[in-house]
């Protein structure tokens, strides 16, 4: 029955979408990834797509679907047929969730930079180096390797021209493509086809009319390279009317729509076509009927009775922390503040200028796309930006040009430190009018965070011996904190509790924290509170593999003469055998810093196998020391027959000579089911449970280290009993660098984050990069395996409760 509906549903999305699906379905790439498809059914849709065109041949395709006969599992080959065939938009329109359905808002973008595309088609095609770009879209992955393909081919058999118009067609009809594709203009040396694209016509000869004048009001480059700045530039005003009917179509279509980016996009969506939606960016109300059909239906900005109870101070202007659950609204009611904030000083003829810091990227695009965007674009300029501290943008540019900035702490915090330097430009506090601190519970010790509030309380004290010498003071901006806990700071008593609590009001100059008490139970019965189990997993009683490894580390202590005070296998001696690592190499002694790196690995090993399967931690060693006899190879350029020469001194001789003298026990025992880690059964038996009673079920498992993370990922897979219950896994872990693992791109955190979100993932193992502030709310089982839960994470983890109660497990070993 729920397989007929699920048919039925796909089947009404393709009659929906006919036409757009027409467009967007490339025949071949698609034929070749649907082999349930008759042999009838693929030779007549591939002739119709030769003798008609494409068009006629997706239609083929499409009727060739629906007539069936369908069998189990049909429509998920062809969605993954679209997907992987390079038809990412088509995939959007036919997924039955409608999580990735286009807005009106969003086609009538992705129609404007179609129509822009045609209009320059002729200055593309004659102008254009075909493969050069074509491979650098094949690298930031607007194309796949057939597209490549096709493009080489057609520009090698029948011209360059030919070619641009084979990279063209398939070009527009990719999801996400039009900002990416100035990009890669712009990096192969087009830079003035990019001009004509994003309408930046500033450098051209022609400057009658008063376009000289204009050319500071166009839209305009703001990212720099390395950076990721998500904009909307709102429409000019007064655009001079002497402009030709082509110019005033190409700058309205850019100014409202277009983002333009010389840099490798880290964060957003990067696309045209969902850039109102999806990226949030600024844009004001325009008095064109035909935008106003085409635009999505503004939001009303409403606070709950309980949201109102804890915005009032902030509301006449005192600093605050607002802390309400996860679940409950503190972002909708950072928007509405920053609205009110902003609407006061516009009417006072003051400036206003809010600053939204937090502390993941990820939450960037969040608060951009769900909140504030939807919310504000329509009175005020909203932009979003992130990307790598160490890199410099034009930040104070964006300052002076938005209303509202979202932004990590870091990109705020580096721009301060360059005010104070004589020979850059940055930004002050003073620039701000408002500034709200998400996740503000971090406003401690050295915390970014807690480095902008110093700044914030020096001029505050500066501002009281200015105010008793009768001297002007130095503005400074409201402050706002949002938290669902301030947390304890690990304290054990009441009063310590008390004292961090305090710590985190004074760091942050406000002088309450608001929570909800006159509506409690307006809030109680909006948030909805997870069901909780504890399972508890006993020690593995007999642990061979354990204690071989511990031998093996005592030889190399011995060898060496380090001598901890710290037990094996614990955090304390990871940081021990870091120290002594520095240190040995800080003072030259090589002997001691390669056993200490060794050490490290041998640790490493310990924590797998406490976490995860014994045979983790071998293949963790095993791939170490492959590395490491690679590398203390040598081989001859000259003579292949020659033998390989070692470069191993005395310490490698010996230390990859002991684990060589050690592998096959290890390997052995690490085959031995009956000494297995009994946490992975306790969490085997509770996935089973849960995603078999569980209604549509969807879940995360929090894990404490990328290598653990991606070893349960690899557990999951290598068991075939998850996937007949339906289990669809993939990691996610941070964006940062580690020696250990390789990171995930944001660009590939969110790509996991949306197919979870859209149903093509059903199970999360993360680290805590998905545990604070991101809402994923489509989940309803949440397991922490093998960590000990802190105030914080107890209270962020019911942002995964939103939708429904669900379950949440504590997997701990006593």
């Amino acid at each position: 029955m729920a397989g007929e509906l699920r048919d039925e549903r796909f089947l009404y999305m393709i009659s929906c979408f006919r036409p757009r699906l027409k467009q967007f379905i490339r025949v071949q790439p698609v034929l070749d990834r649907l082999p349930s498809l008759s042999a009838e059914d693929r030779e007549k849709v591939r002739a119709t797509a030769l003798q008609r065109g494409e068009v006629e041949g997706a239609e083929e395709l499409l009727r060739a679907v629906e007539r069936g006969p369908r069998g189990c599992g049909w429509f998920h080959e062809f969605l993954q047929a679209l997907e992987h065939g390079g038809c990412g938009m088509a995939a959007c329109y036919v997924n039955p969730s409608l999580s990735q359905l286009p807005s009106p808002a969003e086609e009538a973008d992705h129609d404007l930079c179609v129509h822009l595309v045609q209009l320059l088609h002729s200055t593309l095609v004659d102008s254009m180096r075909t493969v050069q770009v074509a491979e650098k879209c094949l690298q930031m992955g607007i194309f796949q390797d057939e597209d490549l393909d096709g493009i080489h081919t057609v520009t090698e058999n029948r011209g360059n021209r030919e070619g641009a118009r084979e990279l063209l067609s398939r070009l527009v009809q990719k999801k996400d493509w039009f900002s990416r594709f100035l990009i890669a203009l712009r990096e192969t040396q087009h830079g003035s086809l990019a001009d004509d694209l994003s309408g930046n016509i500033g450098g051209t000869k022609d400057k009658q009319n008063g376009m000289k004048n204009s050319t500071n009001k166009e839209t305009e480059v703001t990212s720099q390279p390395d950076y990721a700045i998500l904009e909307d530039l709102k429409q000019q005003e007064n655009m001079n009317d002497n402009f030709s009917s082509e110019n005033n179509l190409l700058e309205t279509s850019i100014g409202k729509n277009s983002v333009v980016s010389e840099s490798d996009v880290s964060i957003g969506f990067g696309s045209v076509s969902n850039l109102n939606e999806n990226l949030g960016q600024s844009c004001t109300s325009s008095d064109s009927d035909e935008e106003e059909s085409r635009a999505s239906p503004e939001p009303d900005l409403v606070l709950r009775d309980y949201q109102m109870e804890v915005a009032k101070p902030a509301l006449n202007g005192e600093n605050i922390i607002i802390c309400l659950p996860t679940g409950s609204g503190k972002t909708r009611v950072a928007v509405y503040i920053t609205k009110d904030h902003l609407d006061k000083k516009k009417r006072a003829s003051e400036p206003g200028k809010v600053i939204v810091l937090v502390n993941k990227v990820p939450l960037v695009e969040q608060h951009l796309r769900k909140e504030f965007s939807p919310f504000l674009k329509r009175w005020y300029h909203v932009i979003g930006l992130s990307g790598d501290s160490q890199l410099k943008i034009s930040f104070p540019e964006v300052v002076r040009r938005n209303d509202v900035i979202i932004c990590t702490a870091q990109i705020l915090e580096n721009s301060l430190l360059n005010a104070d330097k004589e020979d850059e430009e940055g930004v002050r506090l003073s620039d701000f009018s408002l500034i709200i601190i998400d996740e503000c519970h971090h406003t401690q010790k050295e915390g970014v965070y807690n480095n902008i509030m110093r700044r914030y309380l020096k001029e505050k004290k500066k501002n009281r011996k200015l105010a008793k010498e009768n001297k002007p003071l130095i503005p400074q901006p409201q402050i706002l904190g949002l938290t669902a806990s301030p947390g304890v700071g690990g304290a054990t008593s009441y009063s310590k509790a008390e004292e961090h609590i305090l710590k985190i009001c004074a760091n942050l100059d406000a002088c309450s924290i608001m929570t909800v008490e006159e509506r409690a139970s307006q809030l109680k019965n909006q948030v909805k509170e997870p069901f909780k189990k504890t399972v508890i997993a006993d020690d593995k009683k007999k642990d061979p593999f354990r204690e071989r490894i511990t031998e093996i580390m005592t030889e190399i202590q011995n060898y060496c003469q380090l001598h901890p005070k710290s037990e094996f296998g614990t955090q304390p001696y990871e940081q021990w055998v870091i120290r002594e690592e520095k240190k040995a190499a800080k003072e030259e002694k090589r002997k001691e810093r390669v056993c200490a790196e060794h050490l490290k690995k041998y640790n490493d090993a310990l924590q797998i196998n406490d976490a995860i399967r014994m045979v983790d931690a071998y293949n963790h060693l095993n791939n170490f020391y492959k590395d490491e006899k690679s590398k203390k190879t040598e081989r001859s350029d000259d003579d292949d027959d020659a033998p390989a020469v070692s470069k191993q001194d005395e310490t490698d001789l010996f230390l990859i000579g002991l684990f060589h003298a050690k592998k096959k026990q290890l390997k052995e025992l690490a085959r031995m089911p009956e000494y297995e880690n009994e946490k992975l059964t306790q969490l085997r038996n509770t996935l089973m449970e849960e995603f078999t009673k569980t209604e549509a079920p969807r879940g995360i498992i929090f894990t404490k280290t990328r290598l653990s993370a991606f070893a349960l990922f690899q557990w999951i897979k290598d068991n075939p009993k998850f996937e007949e219950v339906g289990i669809k896994a993939h990691y996610l872990i941070g964006a940062g660098h580690s020696s250990e693992t390789k990171p995930m791109t944001q660009n590939e955190q969110r790509e996991v984050i949306d197919k979870f979100r859209g149903g093509n993932l059903n199970l999360l193992i993360a680290t805590t990069v998905a545990e604070e502030g991101l809402d994923i709310k489509e989940c309803n089982i949440v397991i922490r395996y093998g960590l000990v839960t802190n105030e914080i994470a107890m209270v962020q983890i019911s942002l995964i409760m939103q939708k429904q109660y669900g379950l949440f497990t504590d997997s701990l070993s006593v």
